[in-house]
């Protein structure tokens, strides 16, 4: 069994984002601005679990979806579609970032229609023409002067918050954390009903799910497009935080890098997803100081190391079996409650 039972996933859930609120009381404001970058990368990280762990679509583009998030955030909210009342309008951050989600989602439909369409293409195909995807894309932004070229755009404004001052990171990152953890548990929620069922069915069997009647055309396009939707909000919320806006962030560079948070994490569990990007990048910030350059090479030993040794991953390894250890306390718990002529009733 490689899935988490209910009860365990949103205890374990919530005692994780609990900690994490932590972080603004117990640390600095470097730290504060720090991990909100760690907690929308683990939602990235989240909506690459739920195409390629569960729908079984191994992409190397998803960040091309990322970056349209995060380019469409920041070209709105910067004003650079001219002038006038609508461009007032949709400069604003709130405005902007259901458009940003909308814009990748739109992008999402589109390459999907062309993937999936008929038989459709899976596996080592569907990786090469992503990571084909993502190196276009990429370049394309590196040459398209009205978005700084390799520049970028700097100066996106933030979203606004409670904060008096724009500068407290403080209100940004509890907005993220909100965010994180609604996404969470909505698509913990999605892998929970029929709609998880599909997918699984999508990735173990694609055709005996066509021969009971579904779609497959219609299950993957669905997932691809929900994941690069939530990728695309993850881009957005990015780039209103940074304020900055750079063809990094489209590539194939971070493409590859969220396979080695996921595949580290595990990629058949969100909640570990989400924790494998947090904890490399944290382990980045403490090893590139500790070791300089030669911290990746350390990160490509533990990368070998748990692929081979811990398939599951490095930390949905202990949370299954911590999971297996919580249902058979709950079935010992069922077994020794009084049943109905024992509570006491005559």
């Amino acid at each position: 069994m490689n899935r988490l039972s209910a009860s365990f996933s949103l205890t374990l859930a919530a005692i994780v984002f609990v900690a994490l609120a932590l972080i603004p009381v117990l640390g600095s404001g470097y730290w504060t601005g720090q991990a909100t970058r760690y907690v929308l990368f683990g939602m990235f990280a989240m909506s690459l679990s739920l195409l390629w762990g569960r729908a079984g679509m191994l992409t190397f583009g998803h960040a091309v979806f990322f970056g349209i998030g995060g380019y469409v955030m920041a070209t709105m909210t910067m004003g650079l579609f001219g002038d006038g009342i609508l461009s007032e309008l949709l400069a604003q951050p709130w405005i902007a970032l259901p458009v940003s989600v909308g814009g990748a989602a739109l992008a999402a439909a589109a390459l999907g229609w062309f993937l999936f369409w008929g038989r459709g293409v899976s596996g080592a195909y569907l990786a090469i023409i992503t990571l084909s995807v993502a190196v276009v894309v990429e370049q394309a932004v590196r040459g398209f002067y009205a978005l700084g070229g390799d520049n970028g755009l700097v100066g996106v404004p933030a979203l606004a918050t409670w904060a008096a001052d724009p500068f407290n990171p403080v209100p940004m990152f509890y907005t993220v954390l909100v965010i994180a953890a609604v996404v969470y548990v909505g698509l913990d929620r999605l892998l929970r009903s029929r709609m998880g069922a599909l997918l699984t069915a999508v990735s173990a069997n694609p055709d005996r799910l066509g021969h009971f009647g579904y779609s497959v055309f219609v299950v993957r396009l669905g997932a691809f497009v929900l994941g690069a939707a939530i990728a695309g909000l993850a881009g957005a919320l990015f780039v209103a935080t940074d304020g900055f806006a750079s063809p990094s962030l489209i590539g194939f560079g971070l493409s590859a890098e969220v396979l080695i948070w996921v595949a580290l994490g595990g990629r058949n569990i969100l909640l570990a997803a989400f924790l494998g990007a947090v904890a490399v990048r944290l382990a980045e910030s403490f090893l590139s100081g500790l070791l300089g350059d030669f911290w990746l090479l350390a990160l490509g030993m533990v990368f070998m190391a748990s692929v081979v040794l811990l398939p599951q991953g490095l930390i949905a390894t202990p949370m299954l079996w911590l999971n297996n250890r919580w249902n058979q306390g709950n079935r010992s718990n069922s077994r020794d409650a009084p049943g109905p002529a024992n509570d006491g009733m005559v």
